[in-house]
């Protein structure tokens, strides 16, 4: 069920308020496309500025806008275990598929500690990937306690975002080969489908999900030689993007192509002048603007 290019949706807003009619009309654009799956209320989705009625409006809009047409991962993480609980039930009882769960920020728990976080949550009983980021989160989840949680049924996969492609084979020894892992990071999603991942939670597909889309599906088939073309067709995207926070970025590159406003909360503002350029510029490389 999960594989491919998913969609680490934004959260589009006007005048300060979250745009649920353009948030519908995403959903419905982004299967057309052939996205894979999606994944609301991550880091893109713009979490840590949502309201808790937001987090799970958004969710429960996605989950029904995509009518089971591509499993939904809801972003469901939080440093305090009873919030993050409180997010993975409400995910249940709307009906998604898996959530997504980050390594507990700011509070910097010891492997110990997010053993018992991680364990206390798959209690709920759904699907749950371990976000692992720790330039964000600054703790480090090891392969070697992925492992141990990887013992657990509704403990699935990684969204994986260390930037280590050496650590995806060091996850299949710990975590086993069906371990579903998902790269986070768009620029090297090629080499971490090469060291056996999946697929990728991805923000450039917010603005490319058909590319973004064929890129995953020539790899799945073992086409490494026309992925490499899509590669180096979306690369400068990758990168324009993150010139700045990706979310700004790509919200941006989106309001180019008229999907919806590149408005962000603070204390996200909107990108540079020299940032729209280049992403401009790299929308043309890759084909979707003239």
């Amino acid at each position: 069920m999960f594989y491919g290019s998913m969609p680490a949706l934004v959260t589009p807003m006007t005048n300060g308020a979250v745009d649920f009619d353009a948030l519908k009309r995403l959903v419905d654009w982004h299967i057309a496309e052939g996205s894979n799956g999606l994944v609301p209320v991550g880091t893109t989705g713009e979490s840590p500025t949502l309201t808790h009625e937001e987090h799970e409006q958004v969710i429960e809009t996605v989950v029904k806008a995509a009518g089971g047409r591509v499993p939904v991962i809801a972003g469901a993480g939080s440093n305090n275990t009873a919030e993050a609980m409180r997010h993975v039930e409400h995910a249940k009882a709307v009906g998604a598929d898996a959530t997504l769960v980050v390594t507990p920020y700011y509070n910097k728990p010891t492997q110990r500690g997010l053993v018992a976080h991680y364990a206390a949550l798959a209690e709920v009983g759904i699907p749950i990937f371990i976000y692992n980021i720790p330039p964000r989160s600054v703790i480090d989840m090891t392969p070697e306690t992925m492992g141990e949680l990887a013992k657990l049924p509704m403990i699935v996969g990684v969204k994986d975002a260390t930037a280590d492609l050496a650590r995806v084979s060091k996850q299949r020894a710990s975590c086993g080969t069906d371990f579903i892992q998902m790269s986070a990071e768009d620029a090297s999603a090629l080499g971490f489908n090469a060291h056996g991942g999946v697929g990728c939670i991805s923000v450039t597909a917010n603005v490319a999900p058909k590319l973004c889309a064929e890129f995953q599906a020539a790899m799945r088939t073992g086409d490494f030689a026309t992925a490499l073309q899509y590669q180096d067709r979306l690369m400068p995207l990758h990168e324009a993007i993150f010139a700045e926070p990706g979310v700004c970025g790509v919200k941006y590159a989106m309001s180019v192509l008229g999907l919806c406003s590149d408005e962000v909360r603070l204390p996200l503002v909107g990108v540079e002048d020299s940032t729209k350029a280049a992403i401009e510029a790299a929308l043309r490389h890759a084909g979707l603007i003239n």
